[in-house]
């Protein structure tokens, strides 16, 4: 994801194809990335991975190890490969906010109960950590606040006590894992996305709005947001304003029948092992969600997870077809947090070092200063909770996507894939 990879239009168009029986299999474009990946897939420590790199408008060099799951006879992992992207949908939904901020349909800073009734009254903890006693909230929770992670809303992969207990009594846990997890969820799970936030708000804050960054369900809270703004459900508004007119035809809430052949399986990583943990063929995926989760519930290939970045790296447009204003993506990928508040990074998933000064845009991470042998400033990311990542600098127009589905995995991504990007630029350029 980093910024010393200065790769060219040239050094991004893969040479002319030949005859398989008069020459060899040409050698990778990026020799480091792949052989980090093939690294990866012999050591076992996934059974498949793809990145998608590219530079401007330059094709888009891919770079597939393994295949989508552990048996010999799976098929290979590749451009098209569909992979569980978890929380890398909160950067699509957090721009689906911004386009309605675009169109004066939402103010950034307007309260959420303006959409949303049920946040009118919010309350705040006195212990978080050990009790449901709680306060009036002293101001309220706005749209920017739900983008950023700043409205004192938790999650139940980081709340706590009785906290926990309660947001798994009411069903708040928005994302699929397995065809059993999902049995269970489901028993409480709200059926709708409007009944989903209206029981958000009745569990009280962490913190005051606007105080501090929590991770939180807050971008699927804003699923419910778009439908009322625009007036259409929200997986509509997503298909209609994005994944349509970007061509993104593998991203979706639900992985089609015919298609059940191309998702990988998803793992857990139990020391060095992988236990199957969604097989692709029997995925939950293959049936719709409760509702769709703005926080976590896309199925996404590399390819098309790519020409979502490479929209924003072109201020908003691809293939002649704009879909946001260029200051509108400006905006969403610069620093949205309140003032007084920061973002301490998201470390192995995303490479964010300590100290390294953060912010926080449209449902993901904003570099706020260059980092010696890291990403640019203005680069804008985020990653899933099986394992993916992606970003884009908008300062070189550089982007990268790197897709592998496990979860519980200690394989640092983001510094390693940087690294071997350094080092295919160095070997191509001498940078």
């Amino acid at each position: 994801m980093m910024r010393m990879m200065r790769l060219s239009p040239l050094l991004l168009t893969l040479a002319a194809p030949v005859a398989a029986q008069t020459a060899p299999a040409p050698r990778p474009l990026l020799v480091e990335t792949q052989t980090l990946f093939d690294s990866y897939v012999r050591e076992g420590r996934m059974p498949g991975i793809v990145g998608a790199f590219g530079r401007g408008d330059s094709p888009t060099v891919f770079v597939p190890a393994g295949r989508i799951a552990e048996a010999a006879d799976s098929p290979a992992a590749g451009p098209d490969t569909l992979w569980r992207i978890y929380s890398m949908t909160k950067p699509i939904t957090g721009m689906a906010v911004m386009l309605l901020v675009e169109e004066g349909r939402i103010g950034l800073d307007d309260p959420v109960a303006r959409y949303i009734p049920a946040f009118a009254h919010m309350r705040v903890l006195t212990h978080p950590d050990t009790s449901l006693d709680s306060v009036p909230a002293t101001r309220p929770i706005t749209i920017r606040q739900l983008l950023t992670h700043t409205s004192g809303l938790g999650y139940s992969i980081n709340a706590r006590g009785p906290l926990l207990r309660e947001y798994e009594r009411l069903g708040l846990v928005p994302l699929a894992i397995n065809a059993a997890a999902e049995a269970a969820m489901r028993r409480a799970r709200p059926a709708t996305l409007a009944a989903f936030a209206d029981r958000v708000a009745t569990v009280p804050l962490i913190a005051e709005p606007g105080t501090r960054w929590h991770y939180s369900i807050g971008l699927d809270v804003l699923g419910r947001v778009i439908e009322v703004a625009s007036g259409m459900p929200f997986d509509r508004f997503l298909q209609t304003r994005f994944f349509t007119p970007l061509k993104m035809d593998s991203t979706a809430f639900t992985v089609p029948a015919k298609d059940a052949g191309r998702l990988a399986t998803n793992y857990a990583v139990l020391g060095r092992t992988l236990a199957p943990l969604d097989p692709g063929q029997r995925s939950v995926f293959l049936t719709p969600p409760s509702f769709p989760y703005g926080g976590a519930g896309l199925v996404s290939s590399a390819r098309d997870y790519d020409r979502f970045l490479h929209m924003l790296q072109n201020g908003g447009t691809l293939d002649g077809v704009r879909v946001m204003k260029a200051e509108t993506v400006r905006m969403a990928m610069s620093n949205l947090l309140p003032p007084g508040v920061a973002f301490g990074g998201a470390g192995m998933v995303t490479g964010d070092k300590p100290g390294v000064p953060q912010g926080f845009g449209a449902g993901g991470s904003v570099r706020l200063v260059d980092e010696p042998g890291g990403p640019g400033k203005g680069t804008f990311g985020w990653a899933g909770a099986a394992g993916s990542i992606g970003w884009v600098d908008p300062a070189l127009g550089i982007r990268g996507t790197v897709m592998i589905n496990e979860m519980g995995g200690d394989v640092p991504l983001a510094d390693q894939v940087g690294a071997a990007l350094r080092r295919d630029a160095t070997r191509l350029h001498g940078e």
